[in-house]
């Protein structure tokens, strides 16, 4: 490391000055910008400061995008911002450089507070949103923080009252406004809402208003995402009056014409199969694009689990991921980093990840159930086709949800036909149901995915797409591999949207609403739940069953069924003392030793004798002993000897010809195998020169047996035997050689008594 050159006091005061003049040059390029006669392409042309230049060069961001270029000169200026743009345009850019060149200007330190805050709907937008902002500011003095569920919270409160830019999601924000004593909010200069209309709907609409209740009115706005809210009450929410809007949802074209808010190089397609058939094409789809880098959405985590589970057991051929709001962070973060590394991959996902989220390479993005809107429909697409690159898509509708094509080429996005070839088509119903009736578990889970996918169709708002009373539900059982369809209590729209209230809500403030009347709050150390409690109130979680109530002796709800499938008769189960037998120990040793012993106990008992039932129940031994009538109708024993022989001899010589000729087979395969990799490692030398020293390896041959049988011989070969040094040599003037070159003389192997003396006193010599 470079030594750090003290100043003296001249020094420091000319380097201040220094930096004056740089910030009041700096204002007044910021001033003087107009962005309509610049033109700017490159991040230099734009006027911020040489430490943000330098973070962007060193993190690879060299040139402008058009969201960029229209919306960092306005928020440098201090205009409030509203800005739309395409999915993969580098929205995150656009609001970090300001953030960044905001607090410089007004030599912000660790003293003045939090400056910046950056709300984002999702942690993991939140942690990209964070990275980045790492990356661009490494020459800056500002510190950072990240603050998301799933997080050590103490570990946040410790540091939180000397972080400048905070981004984190809406939840954890509001729970540290409320515990952290050094975080100081009066003082913010910026706000930032990433993928602001998700933000502002009714999800995180109390927590939002909360957080935006504790921020000063004078700081600026910036609000951005693919798909804006023009809302008026949104926008007076958060006190935006005098705002710019960039972009918009349908960018205009010189002919007067309309572009869709997806990106150009994104080729979009449809097909329609019946909801039946959806996991038969899903599972077509993927071993059918084995070398592609797929996300497959689904509407619930239940189904994202359910799918993962089986297709893995079932093996497409290609790695398989999931990923969903109800997992742990650590597994949801290490799922990120793993499919953003992987080439050849399959994740099954909710729309948690379909905002934002910078996948790099994403061949395919499949909509395995339909989006809830268009807006949600062109988040998800967006994953990819970034920056210019190309993408495909596809979603998969049922012959009921085709109304959502329509709603698409209202935004002017009209997705190919596409037709699926019967014959690439294969059915999984049979394996599932195969699964299901092995594994309890799966059952569970299956039924679970069922219950989740109605009654995500019940609660959407558009009808006309989603039509509740036209699913096929005995048929979308099947598919999943169960017998029937489950029953569901589907609950009233106001409890669920109650439901969906408290999941977005702070755990916390739920607790401290929770106060009695007179102002104290209740004493919880009773209402304590552990682990272990939760784990004995859960009921049947293998197999659902109707009927667990009765069994625990709890009050069911009336059933339609007319006879319980199990009822407890009698509960009464007390014993009366005169009705147990009497029991006194032993007198003599003997007796006592007996008593204690297995092995003598059973002495007295006789042999115990293992039995099997029949059909009807009734016992028999398992070496039962034929009556002699029996016996006499079926002839003499010779004849009965004589054709049981045959029909064993018969049934030991079939057998012993499969044998064999499955044995011939293996053969034929491992020379065949051997031949090719010979061949191939023969082609590889010849052209090793000719292309570019391109190198293959070989994995063994997929048979663990061969392969050890394989390296065994192969080893055999190379070892020299256990009779290595009496090799017989065929010049002796070439084993001199090499005898002088390695040290290790080289003899005949003796043949008689005599070598074997003559051996002996040469090498005592």
């Amino acid at each position: 490391m470079a030594r750090k050159i003290k100043l003296n006091t001249v020094q420091r005061k000319e380097a201040r000055k220094r930096e004056e003049n740089y910030l009041k040059d700096l204002e007044t390029r910021v001033e003087e910008y107009d962005p309509k006669t610049a033109n700017a392409k490159f991040f230099k042309d734009l006027p911020i400061s040489s430490h943000t230049l330098k973070g962007l060069s060193e993190a690879a961001f060299i040139k402008l995008t058009d969201i960029q270029r229209e919306s960092i000169p306005l928020s440098l200026k201090g205009y409030d911002v509203m800005g739309a743009a395409k999915t993969g345009s580098g929205k995150t850019l656009a609001f970090l450089i300001p953030i960044l060149e905001k607090l410089y200007r007004e030599r912000w330190t660790e003293f003045d507070g939090l400056g910046a805050l950056v709300i984002s709907p999702t942690r993991e937008l939140a942690m990209q949103i964070y990275e980045v902002l790492t990356k661009i500011g490494t020459h800056t003095s500002l510190s950072a923080g990240l603050v998301i569920g799933g997080k050590d919270v103490k570990f946040e409160l410790d540091r939180i009252s000397r972080i400048n830019i905070l981004v984190g999601t809406p939840g954890r924000i509001l729970q540290h406004m409320d515990q952290a004593i050094g975080l100081n909010m009066s003082n913010l200069q910026m706000l930032v809402l990433d993928e602001a209309d998700r933000c502002l709907d009714m999800g995180f609409k109390k927590t939002l208003d909360s957080i935006i209740g504790n921020l000063p009115p004078s700081r600026q706005t910036l609000l951005f995402s693919a798909t804006q809210s023009n809302s008026l009450s949104d926008l007076a929410r958060l006190s935006l009056t005098n705002y710019k809007s960039v972009g918009t949802k349908d960018v205009a074209t010189t002919k007067g014409e309309t572009e869709p808010a997806t990106p150009k190089t994104l080729q979009q397609s449809y097909v329609i199969s019946e909801l039946a058939d959806k996991l038969d094409v899903l599972f077509s789809f993927i071993k059918s694009h084995l070398k592609a880098k797929i996300i497959v959405f689904m509407s619930s985590s239940k189904q994202v689990h359910f799918a993962y589970e089986t297709f893995r057991k079932m093996q497409p051929g290609i790695s398989l991921m999931h990923l969903h709001g109800r997992q742990k962070q650590r597994a949801r973060t290490e799922t990120l980093d793993k499919f953003s590394r992987a080439q050849q991959v399959c994740l099954f996902a909710t729309d948690v990840v379909a905002r934002g989220i910078d996948f790099p390479a994403v061949d395919w993005v499949l909509q395995l159930d339909c989006p809830e809107d268009v807006d949600t429909y062109i988040h998800r697409v967006g994953r990819s086709a970034r920056y210019g690159k190309k993408g495909r898509s596809l979603i998969i509708l049922t012959p009921q949800e085709e109304m959502f094509l329509e709603r698409l080429k209202a935004k002017k996005i009209e997705p190919e036909k596409l037709t699926i070839k019967q014959a690439k088509k294969k059915s999984i119903k049979p394996q599932l149901q195969s699964l299901l009736f092995q594994d309890p578990e799966l059952k569970y889970l299956a039924q679970k995915a069922f219950i989740s996918y109605v009654k995500s169709i019940y609660i959407q708002k558009d009808k006309e797409v989603f039509q509740f009373d036209k699913l096929p539900t005995e048929e979308y059982a099947m598919s999943l591999g169960l017998p029937g369809a489950p029953k569901i209590k589907i609950k009233g729209m106001k409890s669920i949207e109650r439901s969906k209230e408290l999941k977005n809500s702070s755990r916390k403030l739920q607790a401290l609403s929770k106060a009695d009347n007179d102002g104290e709050i209740r004493d919880q150390t009773k209402e304590v739940r552990t682990k272990y409690d939760k784990m004995f109130g859960r009921k049947n979680q293998t197999v659902l069953s109707e009927h667990y109530m009765n069994v625990t002796g709890q009050q069911a709800a009336p059933s339609d069924d007319e006879d319980d499938f199990m009822t407890v008769k009698r509960k009464d189960h007390v014993l009366n003392e005169d009705e147990l037998p009497e029991l006194s120990l032993p007198s003599s040793n003997r007796a006592q030793r007996k008593a204690l012993s297995k092995k003598a106990s059973l002495s007295t008992k006789g042999n115990a004798s293992k039995t099997v039932f029949d059909d009807e129940g009734v016992a028999h031994p398992v070496y039962e002993l034929e009556g002699e009538e029996d016996f006499i109708k079926k002839g003499d024993a010779e004849t009965q000897k004589k054709a049981y022989l045959e029909k064993e001899s018969e049934f030991m010589n079939n057998a012993d010809s499969a044998d064999k000729a499955l044995a011939k087979e293996k053969r034929q395969e491992k020379k065949r195998k051997r031949l090719e990799a010979m061949r191939r490692e023969e082609e590889g030398q010849y052209s090793d020169d000719e292309e570019d020293d391109e190198r293959q390896v070989y994995l063994g041959t997929g048979n663990l047996s061969d392969d050890m049988h394989d390296s065994d011989e192969s080893d055999a070969e190379e070892r020299p035997s256990k009779r290595g040094r009496f090799t017989n040599t065929s010049s002796d003037s070439e084993s001199d050689s090499e005898d002088d070159k390695y040290g290790v003389t080289e003899l005949e192997e003796p043949q008689t008594l005599e070598d074997l003396e003559s051996l002996t006193s040469r090498l005592l010599q």
